[in-house]
């Protein structure tokens, strides 16, 4: 999971902090000192942790922080007013322009993941409204232009290619009359990579740049690498100039020192984060968001929009009305199990709730809910309905048809049961919600 490392490490430095009524200069050195060791461990370049540490010790000396009534508290806001600020400050959009269509162009080494970034980043585009067309410019990778293709396919929006040519600028320019006469107001020309940067690669992406003009030069590139990222960027920025970069593989990336250098490198912000293999798994990068939850202190915000992107509102209200009439059923406990799913990884949603990154003892395996949707599928239409008929010999059916054990069936209906009482009672009681939260203890939530 993104910045694991750095997140445990600084959120268990702000831990000792907050617990302080007075903080002394050799505290301060001390959480500097551990704040610093554990920002080069995630990977981030020294002369930027470097000048990181200055800036939050002079802004709390100069404030006068340690002689203030909540020290602690005063100094973990100015570390994450830092992070935020090292992380880009603000969310960089992309610019449209006022007369389409608006040309964004790919670029980065091979291996980065470009061509499935392409197919993210129209995936979202159109969720916003846009009507992207998708452009095969890798004509030297085998199958890059097929992937493309079934990327597309993937997600009913058109590519265009042309594989009986090898000019790129060609190919670009003839994209643009097939956006102009489909009425496409984004194109996205998925572009070439090689294994490392050379001059035949910077000469062809400049060809590009000089005779298509796009309005949006975006750097893909794989944050796994770390610093070769960095430096990777630093180089594209320096040759051929980009608008901003789109993080790969940033769930994989436990450390995060990427992240953390390549805005100060370049100067260019992270506009993208690609956080999973699917094709929805990306999301537009917001640094006071991405601060929060390295602190630990969650991203309310983030649930707020993959809700409301993810959940069929019609299904929702349909539900609603069910639930009103009659008592939960399994068919409606899988309809919310499958919508909440579509939302991402129950455990990366679980770091987003403020404070549950503290309860290192709440283990989260999404594969638990797999099982589940597997019990409720080996059952039948009956059962589904009316689960008090699961007997014995059911149970031991319904196990085998789904892979799991008796004592696993058992487990899931016994959870099933208490969740229909708890629906019972916020139907009957007014209150019942309230009481529900103020009862709820996240150490009970086991899985």
């Amino acid at each position: 999971m993104a910045f694991e490392g750095l997140s445990s490490k600084l959120q268990d430095i702000t831990r000792k902090l907050r617990g302080k009524a007075r903080i002394t200069d050799s505290d301060l050195k001390e959480m500097l000192r551990e704040v610093k060791l554990a920002l080069l461990e995630a990977d981030v370049n020294y002369l930027i942790v470097k000048e990181f540490i200055n800036d939050v010790q002079e802004k709390a000396l100069g404030q006068d922080v340690l002689k203030s009534l909540t020290p602690g508290q005063q100094i973990i806001k100015i570390v994450k007013d830092e992070l935020v600020e090292l992380l880009g400050g603000t969310e960089s959009k992309i610019s449209f322009t006022p007369n389409p269509p608006t040309i964004i162009m790919l670029v980065g080494l091979q291996g980065s993941g470009k061509t499935t970034t392409a197919g993210k980043l129209a995936n979202i585009l159109r969720k916003q409204g846009k009507k992207p067309l998708l452009v095969a410019c890798d004509v030297y990778r085998p199958a890059a232009i097929k992937q493309l293709q079934v990327i597309g396919s993937q997600l009913n929006i058109p590519v265009f290619s042309n594989e009986n040519s090898k000019d790129v600028v060609h190919i670009s320019k003839q994209a643009m009359s097939v956006a102009l006469s489909n009425l496409n107001d984004v194109v996205i020309l998925d572009t070439a990579g090689r294994l490392q940067i050379d001059e035949e690669l910077m000469q062809e992406l400049k060809n590009v740049k000089a005779n298509v003009k796009p309005h949006e030069i975006l750097l893909v590139v794989d944050s796994m690498t770390g610093q070769d990222a960095v430096n990777v960027a630093k180089t594209f920025n320096e040759d051929l100039g980009i608008d901003g970069v789109v993080l790969t593989k940033l769930d994989g990336d436990t450390r995060g020192g990427a992240a953390l250098s390549v805005k100060k490198v370049t100067g260019r912000p992270i506009k993208f984060a690609a956080v999973g293999e699917k094709l929805n798994d990306i999301e537009v990068f917001h640094p006071d968001r991405m601060a929060q939850r390295i602190l630990g202190m969650g991203d309310v915000l983030s649930i707020i929009e993959k809700a409301e992107e993810s959940f069929n509102i019609e299904e929702a209200e349909k539900l609603e009305k069910q639930l009103k009439k009659k008592e939960l059923d399994l068919d409606d406990y899988l309809l919310q199990l499958r919508q909440m799913k579509k939302m991402g990884s129950f455990s990366s949603l679980l770091k987003m709730i403020p404070g549950m990154n503290q309860l290192k003892d709440v283990k989260i395996d999404d594969k638990e809910f797999v099982r589940i949707e597997a019990m409720i599928c080996s059952m039948t239409k009956e059962e589904r309905k009316n689960p008090r008929i699961l007997n014995g010999n059911r149970r031991v059916r319904i196990a085998k048809g789904s892979g799991t054990t008796v004592q696993e069936i058992n487990k899931f209906m016994k959870s099933f049961e208490m969740t229909q009482k708890m629906m019972k009672q916020m139907q009957n009681n007014k209150g019942g919600m309230k009481k529900l939260m103020n009862n709820f203890n996240p150490k009970d939530f086991k899985v």
